[in-house]
């Protein structure tokens, strides 16, 4: 390989890991969550609110779940 090569090459992973780093570091929204979210940014905008959503079940224990 040449050296201008491994320059290209070296320059494309350099991007790639940084577009793959890019993102929000947090937990992940529940579809609860994302839907009051939802309804407060849209009052705040004073546009129609979305549907209050329902409330979530509790969490029910799955037979493999000792395995994870």
């Amino acid at each position: 390989m040449t050296a201008g090569r491994i320059l290209v090459t070296l320059t494309l992973l350099t991007a790639m890991a940084t577009v793959a780093a890019c993102g929000r570091k947090s937990g992940l929204d529940t579809p609860y969550e994302a839907a009051v979210q939802a309804r407060e940014d849209a009052q705040k905008a004073k546009e129609p609110v979305p549907p209050e959503p329902a409330k979530p079940e509790a969490d029910k224990p799955f037979i493999l779940d000792p395995l994870i």
